[in-house]
């Protein structure tokens, strides 16, 4: 059998029956190279009209209800792809909720459903495989799943993606190609950035800070399906074969890791409010003398930096806030270490942060500082217990991800 390709296209890219027919074009010359499955998003616009009708109808419509009508779009999308490969020749297999195809099954949390992956995979190489060893070519409404209980949801922003790569990651594809109106994904936003550029590759954390920073390429949650070898690629129908963003790597489902050096604390209080300048002098001065800041907070009368920067440089950093005037007094905490916490699973765990303080709490460890970095967290706890706070978290954590499981 030909390698596996799933491709997904965008509403972008389904505008009309002139870009329904092309993009049917498109797929059936893929089909020589390639044994396929085409997820497919709603129609341009229709998402969006569904979800302002529904409101207007009733502002106060059962979730359950509202994903019955916004899966309207990618099920009637579904249908018009389906009839325009068969126009062509493709033996096209429509792969919705209500035939015996469908593969992907989910929680009951509906708008925001999260796929259960043991129970699609199965499915999918029970019900998928067979039609595209046959060379038929499933087309899959995008967006949509069905809870165990029977009824339909939908996957949250960004769904469409999510389909894709879920499937592809439970089918063994090769590739996942998500084709957008767009070449790729550009260094910035080019309705807005005059000189954004197409960048060739992004690893799977890059463009996980990017998505959740606000740009609008693959929604994060997309990202947690994409398993070890399956190549991902954003691009055009023009595009594919000569550019494209392609994406590498995946996120580890669970991981809790110690800094190797000691961190420092240090407090400064401010002068006259001007933290920002005050960030300035300090991010300049533990750069020169080679340390790492591994975060800065920033409050009203003082900003707290948590560095492993050697603490025998504090005089000169007294003498550079304080004795020069800009800050009021500098205050250092030194022996602390720092624990990360990531993994694909934190975004799908409820009171997150909850689970990692709770069992520190519970064993008389204090937690000196707590940020949250993108879906990631980190801790600051006494050296002496570092050890320690990590396993626990770590335990704590591997319980909730095998009860999800």
């Amino acid at each position: 059998m030909k390698d596996i390709m799933v491709v997904k296209l965008g509403g972008s890219v389904l505008q009309d029956s002139k870009a329904l027919e092309k993009a049917a074009s498109w797929v059936k010359d893929l089909l020589k190279e390639h044994g396929l499955v085409v997820v497919v998003s709603a129609l341009k616009g229709m998402t969006d009209e569904l979800l302002k009708t529904a409101k207007e109808v009733n502002p106060d419509i059962r979730p359950d209800m509202l994903d019955e009508i916004l899966a309207m779009g990618e099920r009637t999308s579904a249908r018009l792809f389906t009839a325009a490969l068969n126009r062509f020749g493709v033996d096209a297999v429509l792969v919705d909720p209500s035939n015996e195809y469908w593969p992907i099954i989910t929680d009951d949390e509906h708008l925001d459903a999260n796929p259960i992956y043991n129970e699609t995979e199965r499915r999918c190489k029970e019900k998928l495989l067979p039609l595209i060893e046959a060379g038929k070519v499933p087309v899959v409404c995008g967006y949509i799943g069905v809870s165990t209980s029977g009824k339909i949801t939908t996957l949250g922003r960004g769904g469409s993606d999510t389909t894709a790569i879920l499937l592809g990651s439970c089918l063994n594809a090769t590739e996942v190609v998500l084709i957008k109106d767009v070449e790729g994904i550009y260094s910035g936003d080019p309705d807005k950035v005059s000189k954004a550029e197409i960048i060739e590759t992004l690893n799977v954390d890059e463009v996980r800070l990017l998505t959740e920073g606000g740009a609008k390429v693959i929604h994060s949650k997309a990202l947690r399906y994409l398993s070890e070898g399956l190549k991902l690629r954003v691009s055009s129908m023009e595009g594919l074969g000569r550019s494209g963003t392609v994406i590498v790597g995946t996120l580890p489902k669970l991981e809790v890791s110690r800094h190797p050096a000691k961190v420092t604390m240090i407090t400064i209080l401010l002068k006259n409010s001007d933290g920002a300048s005050m960030v300035k002098l300090v991010v300049e001065f533990v750069q020169k003398h080679s340390g790492k800041i591994l975060n800065i907070t920033t409050g009203e009368k003082s900003i707290i930096v948590y560095t492993d920067l050697d603490t025998r440089l504090m005089d000169e950093l007294h003498k550079e806030v304080v004795e020069s005037g800009i800050g009021k007094a500098v205050s250092f905490f030194e022996g602390l270490s720092a624990i990360s916490i990531s993994g694909r699973m934190l975004e799908t765990s409820p009171g997150v942060i909850h689970k990692v303080a709770a069992p520190l709490a519970m064993h008389g460890i204090n937690i000196y500082g707590l940020v949250t970095i993108s879906s990631s967290i980190r801790i600051f706890v006494s050296a002496k217990d570092a050890e320690r706070a990590a396993s626990l978290i770590k335990s704590n954590l591997e319980v909730e991800l095998n009860e999800t499981n």
